[in-house]
């Protein structure tokens, strides 16, 4: 059957959705905003690095807790806050994951000592979760048409705010006291807050089932085992007993987890749906992409500051250092437009493909191009180009490939496979750097030699990566939303025209009001779990409905009519073909109703 550009049938209308009325110009960059928020408690401190252990009067292995305990909640806190906002609501979980990190900004504000420090910094951390919370309210709320760009700026918000970050945290820090850092971040924080109250909605869609309290509990004990080896490994020594010891416990616990997982009716995540191709695929390709991003974060600053008398140290100053690597972060910003113009044409896969080739030129540039500051930028603007496009399809490729109802957990997964990248990064430059560093003076510093091996690596993990992308499925289009029909009395004949017979089989059911009064002519949409339009039907004077289901699995029954608010329901169709009845309860809106009548 030949299809419209919206992929509705020929002779059939297209769904409005009215999702483009309630979800405002501003839910974008509210949310971009509070992902911009949290990913600078990435990079606040990389400015007093070296001074920490003064600060804190404590010894340098020390101090890199500081580091370290943000980077293992921020692990931790993605997959599960990601559930929560998929069982509780997305909206409710990013204003918590935001409450935290003001706490934990406000401890760290207050403190000298390095316990409590740490513990701040953690709580910082655990506002990570925001990011895959912020993809999944913009996949609920958002038209197909703003969904791409949207994604795209959010899922590059963990690099704008680091880059960002530098200059301004570099700024503060030489010409204010340390703790002001962390004032200005509960400040962020709190204005982030305030605009996310104001303007983004509470999602209607809900997961069934309840919160897998042991998962969460098993997933954060392996992740914790298994990240802080690699973070402290060159600490430690990578031979030594503690090191592989951890190592072995992550192994062992990860497995015994994704048994547990296995069996649960209600899993934190679902590792069926985790492991098919294109899921799989996808977020082994994050983790490659993570290497990526950070290699460049921890070569290009040194490499800035260092003395020239070393012979290739550029001497600048660190806001200079800070404001050449800033264009990484804009540029993963600007390419957001792209990107979704790109992924509309060829599919997030295409897109994909073209970011990790362009940080592959990037990194093979920079092994020629380090000898003086203004190549540096060079360097950040092409590389930001290629990571903003490569972050960007990351969530359209995995959204495309879940439940609608999963979103959360789903996206929460995949920022994790990208924080392990990032981890996995940390540890082996840093580890190349130091076995490859050179004594001026009294300290040894990083070779030119050390630098050039990092870049080769964070190469070596783009190819891998396009390896990984290229087996994804060839024709997979960006990601569709989930489509809420809106009932207008024009519609009404041509949808009542595709009605379709659903017989025995199938879901049925009616919709109400809230006082059990039925709801004629209202649609009644079935979306599979990719997102796509299953069925439509429009109930009759008595509200019934009736709609077939095409397999068993899962799927969303979407319920409109003019003059109340839409009503989702997640579902799911027995493979036993019995007939499943489900009701759809309507509440009047008074400004649909207004909006509704015509001028």
């Amino acid at each position: 059957m030949p299809q419209t550009p919206n992929d509705q049938p020929a002779g059939e209308q297209p769904l409005p959705d009215p999702r483009k009325d309630r979800a405002g110009g501003g839910v974008v960059p509210v949310l971009a905003f509070a992902g911009i928020t949290v990913a600078v408690m990435q990079t606040l401190l990389v400015p007093v690095i070296k001074d920490l252990p003064a600060l804190l009067h404590t010894d340098p292995s020390n101090a890199t807790w500081v580091l370290t305990a943000t980077l293992l909640a921020g692990a931790v806190a993605t997959p599960i806050m990601g559930r929560l906002g998929d069982l509780y609501g997305k909206r409710k979980m990013l204003l918590a994951s935001l409450a935290v990190m003001v706490i934990g900004s406000l401890i760290c504000a207050f403190t000298d000592e390095l316990m409590v420090m740490i513990v701040g910094r953690a709580l910082q951390g655990f506002a990570m979760g925001a990011i895959p919370l912020g993809i999944g309210i913009m996949r609920d709320e958002l038209p197909r048409e703003k969904l791409g760009s949207a994604m795209a700026l959010m899922s590059s918000s963990i690099g704008v705010g680091g880059g960002l970050a530098l200059p301004a945290a570099a700024l503060v820090a030489q010409h204010a006291d340390w703790h002001t850092l962390f004032f200005g971040a509960a400040g962020l924080g709190v204005l982030s807050m305030a605009l996310t109250v104001l303007a983004v909605p509470e999602t209607s869609l809900r997961a069934p089932g309840r919160f897998d309290l042991p998962g969460a509990l098993g997933l954060s004990l392996g992740l914790v085992c298994l990240l802080l080896p690699i973070t402290k490994g060159s600490d430690w020594g990578w031979t030594s007993a503690g090191t592989l010891g951890l190592i072995a416990a992550s192994l062992v616990i990860l497995v015994l987890w994704g048994l547990f997982e296995l069996r649960s009716p209600a899993p934190l995540v679902d590792l069926r749906t985790s492991a098919r191709r294109e899921v799989l695929l996808t977020n082994l390709a994050s983790v490659m992409v993570g290497v990526a991003f950070y290699a460049v974060s921890l070569v290009l600053p040194q490499l800035l500051q260092l003395p020239v008398s070393t012979g290739y140290g550029l001497g600048q100053s660190m806001v200079v250092a800070g404001l050449c690597v800033a264009p990484l972060g804009l540029t993963m910003m600007f390419v957001a437009p792209l990107y979704a113009r790109l992924s509309a044409r060829r599919g997030p896969k295409v897109s994909l493909m073209l970011g990790l080739l362009v940080i592959a030129i990037g990194y093979g540039a920079g092994l020629g191009l380090l000898s003086a500051a203004w190549q540096t930028v060079v360097i950040a603007v092409v590389l930001g180009a290629g990571i903003g496009l490569a972050y960007s399809s990351l969530p359209a490729l995995i959204i495309g490939a879940v439940d609608p109802s999963e979103t959360g957990a789903a996206n929460g997964l995949n920022t994790l496979m990208r924080s392990i990248g990032t981890s996995v990064s940390s540890a082996v430059i840093g580890m190349v750097l130091a076995n490859t560093s050179v004594r001026t003076g009294p300290v040894p510093v990083p070779s030119m030699e050390g630098f050039r091996t990092s870049f080769m690596i964070a190469t070596g993990a783009v190819v891998i990566g396009l390896v990984l992308a290229a087996f994804l499925p060839s024709q997979r289009e960006a990601m569709r939303p989930v489509l809420l029909a809106s009932s207008t009395d024009e519609a009404a004949p041509a949808q009542e025209a595709s009605r379709p017979d659903a017989g025995p089989a199938g879901f049925r059911g009616r919709v109400l009001e809230a006082d059990g009064t039925p709801v004629a002519r209202a649609n009644v949409t079935l979306i599979d779990r990719t997102g796509r339009q299953a069925g439509l039907t429009v109930t009759d004077d008595a509200g019934r409905y009736a709609l077939a289901a095409p397999s068993a699995g899962t799927f969303v029954l979407a319920g409109s009519a003019t003059g109340y608010a839409p009503r989702a329901v997640p579902t799911a169709y027995p493979a036993t073909g019995a007939p499943v009845e489900v009701d759809l309860v309507l509440t009047a809106d008074a400004s649909v109703r207004r909006a509704a009548v015509p001028s």
